[in-house]
């Protein structure tokens, strides 16, 4: 059975359809954290999103200043999960073309995603998560992300 499973995978793997293939255990168990992430913005429920992160998570954002010259901001996970939780805006991270790497007990997670702001977009870009799992579980120790309000794509419909 094994052997039938690895040839399977490596036929579809050579026809280039490897964005249909099934996730591990392990690859769904670390997309559950990264979706329960923004299903928690969605809900703007900041406990919920500090309990995907370890203690001292980061986030940090990469983009242009108003004179065009690269920048890059670095917020703590503890703010960002309290200024989602005291937003009024309504924020939906859309996200897609999901890759998950995992290697023993560190996982990477690269998504393109589209932001919006009470069902206006507002920019779009590329998040990079990493992910540890310790003793309680796979755990966001630090998000990078671009951000663009030009040139953006649009999630699949």
């Amino acid at each position: 059975m094994r052997w039938t499973t690895l040839g399977a995978a490596v036929l579809v793997t050579g026809m280039g359809a490897s964005p249909a293939r099934a996730q591990s255990g392990d690859e769904a168990a670390v997309m559950a954290v990264v979706e329960g992430m923004f299903d928690a913005m969605r809900a703007k429920d900041a406990d919920a999103l500090r309990a995907l992160f370890t203690e001292d998570a980061r986030l940090v954002s990469t983009g242009t200043d108003a004179e065009g010259r690269a920048r890059a901001r670095v917020v703590p996970m503890a703010d960002f999960a309290t200024n989602i939780g005291s937003a009024t805006a309504y924020l939906d991270e859309q996200i897609w073309d999901e890759e998950v790497r995992i290697h023993d007990n560190l996982a990477t997670v690269w998504v393109k995603y589209a932001l919006f702001v009470d069902q206006q977009f507002s920019h779009c870009g590329v998040d990079a998560f990493q992910l540890f799992r310790g003793a309680d579980g796979w755990k966001i120790f630090q998000i990078a992300d671009t951000q663009r309000r030009q040139e953006c794509w649009m999630p699949p419909s």
